[in-house]
């Protein structure tokens, strides 16, 4: 947990929103106009513009230098807990990418035993981010072949992606979740509706086990509604994961302030 993100456009994003100015733009531009609009117009009555344009000033500056601290303290407090708001996010996608992969896909890795343990767990990431990365080019056609059917469409698949949903449900509903930014949100949210209407799917297949002569219809729909949601799942499992959301649990203790 302790390592650094890699810094992305959608990381500098959100690092940039924690260190902004709370105060719209527009209030400094008002201000600014109205100073620069009694000091071109004082000679109407020059202590009277002058008195206005003093306490304009005074508030700009009060403005500014306070925003300037609460900014910075802002960007203070939640530093660590952004960085591990992070690390929650980039676990849960690492341990879906790699339970599709194993489970639904039976990847199955070229293992370098002569490897350290770091580096083979990087040559295992990699060689997943390959398949992924080509499942997600596949048609629908090409993507329902290469599905293990016998495991995706059971009670077992159906519960873990059910716990799947749900944990990213609690993910963007932890009482920090107003930090998030917009765009991290809707990727998590659309992540979460397209595992529950995998298992809406999954669902769907296995009503056929009890609908004698119409069993085929049933399989055909809940088959081929899942490719599709497999296909939206992997997509955006790869964006989160170009992102810098994807991270495997470290293999090393090192101290932390905790």
């Amino acid at each position: 947990m302790t390592k650094r993100f890699r810094k992305t456009k959608l990381r500098s994003i959100i690092y940039r929103s924690l260190i902004k100015t709370d105060i719209p733009l527009i209030v400094y531009g008002v201000v600014l106009l109205s100073m620069i609009l009694l000091w071109r117009y004082r000679h109407l009555n020059e202590d009277l513009a002058l008195n206005f344009f003093s306490e304009l000033f005074g508030a700009a500056f009060t403005l500014f230098i306070i925003d300037v601290l609460l900014v910075r303290e802002k960007r203070k407090r939640w530093k660590a807990v952004r960085r591990d708001l992070d690390y929650l996010i980039a676990r849960n996608v690492n341990r879906m990418r790699d339970g599709i992969a194993s489970r639904i896909f039976k990847f199955k890795p070229v293992i370098s035993i002569d490897k350290a343990n770091d580096q083979g767990l990087a040559l295992i990431i990699e060689q997943r981010g390959a398949l992924l990365d080509k499942l997600a080019g596949l048609s629908q056609s090409e993507l329902m072949v290469r599905i293990d059917e016998k495991e995706l469409y059971s009670e077992a698949s159906y519960d873990y992606f059910n716990e799947k949903a749900n944990d990213l449900w609690e993910i963007i509903n932890v009482p920090y979740a107003d930090f998030f930014h917009p765009e991290l949100v809707s990727y998590i949210v659309q992540l979460h509706i397209n595992i529950k209407d995998l298992c809406g799917h999954i669902r769907q297949y296995l009503k056929g086990n009890n609908a004698g002569d119409d069993i085929e219809w049933f399989r055909s729909i809940g088959s081929q509604g899942a490719s599709v949601s497999l296909s939206k799942i992997i997509n955006i499992l790869n964006a989160l994961k170009n992102e810098g959301y994807s991270e495997a649990a470290t293999l090393e203790l090192k101290k932390t302030n905790l």
